[in-house]
């Protein structure tokens, strides 16, 4: 059974930084797009920013310049730098992936990691 497992949330201080790193685990074969989203209390999921398998990387704006998106594709991980954190980072992450099994390609969602960043 494949499945994301994020790690790295927790609480910080505006201005300060976090890592986040997701592991896809399973029987892979391939993982094509992976991705980060956020969701809080009151608003839809949103795409925080998403990365090809060569590395090509998108972003929202909101984020873009304080977080950077990588992936280590030998071990089925994506990360996220979270640099310059603001209050409004605060959110339940989530981590998405594209992933070629046994099957056929299928989107697989982590079950999300918490990040409070105080004023």
């Amino acid at each position: 059974q494949v499945k994301l497992v994020e790690s790295g949330g927790g609480l910080a201080q505006a201005g300060q930084s976090l890592r986040l790193s997701c592991v896809a685990t399973g029987s892979i074969v391939a993982i094509n797009t992976m991705g980060w989203y956020r969701h809080t209390l009151g608003s839809q999921r949103e795409l925080v920013a998403q990365i090809s398998s060569r590395g090509s990387a998108d972003y929202a704006e909101s984020v873009k310049g304080r977080f950077t998106i990588s992936r280590d594709n030998a071990n089925n991980t994506v990360f996220l730098q979270m640099d310059s954190l603001k209050p409004e980072d605060t959110a339940a992450y989530y981590c998405k992936a594209d992933i070629k099994g046994w099957g056929p390609w299928t989107i697989y969602w982590g079950l999300g990691t918490q990040v409070t960043v105080s004023s």
